[in-house]
């Protein structure tokens, strides 16, 4: 059983609401525009991190995270990436790959729109944990919490973090 924090563009804010969270998981997975590496770096502190980089992100996260994360947390096939779009509308990019080898489990982020929907025709759960950051025109910061058991994706939570116009908190 792995318990799994799922959060997204936090555009270089990290505070201690999101490390409350971070405290709770096995693992934590962020599906991009990190912003300042000080971010990962706080989290990796705690807990295990995969990461992929965003469209903001610079040389420097992209040198330490992939475009793609594609790997199994207990039996379930997961794909991690920034810009994947959604059931029926997934990026150009991404489409014929995900088409060819669907994972269990399809994260991605940069919309800033909280999204949890089974896509039927490819038999798989997408996620977009909305973002954790300030920056952006969401409203409200949000991330996504679950467990992992074997094949089973379980108990799977929305977190909202409050507004996102918060002074920074380091």
């Amino acid at each position: 059983m792995r318990k799994i924090l799922v959060l997204s563009d936090t555009h270089s804010h990290i505070d201690a609401r999101i490390m409350h969270h971070v405290a709770w998981a096995d693992e934590v997975w962020h599906a991009g525009d990190i912003g300042d590496l000080a971010v990962t770096d706080a989290i990796k502190k705690v807990r295990p991190l995969r990461a992929v980089y965003g469209n903001i992100d610079d040389h420097q996260a992209r040198a330490e995270f992939p475009l793609h994360n594609r790997f199994f947390c207990e039996e379930v096939s997961v794909w991690i990436t920034h810009i994947g779009g959604y059931p029926g509308k997934y990026h150009p990019a991404i489409r014929e790959e995900l088409k060819a080898q669907p994972p269990q489990l399809f994260i991605c982020g940069h919309s800033h729109i909280l999204k949890v929907q089974f896509d039927k025709t490819l038999n798989l759960l997408h996620l977009n944990p909305g973002a954790a950051g300030i920056h952006g025109f969401h409203q409200v910061r949000t991330l996504l919490r679950m467990v992992i058991e074997g094949s089973n994706i379980k108990d799977l939570e929305i977190v909202e973090l409050g507004p996102r116009a918060l002074p920074r908190e380091v």
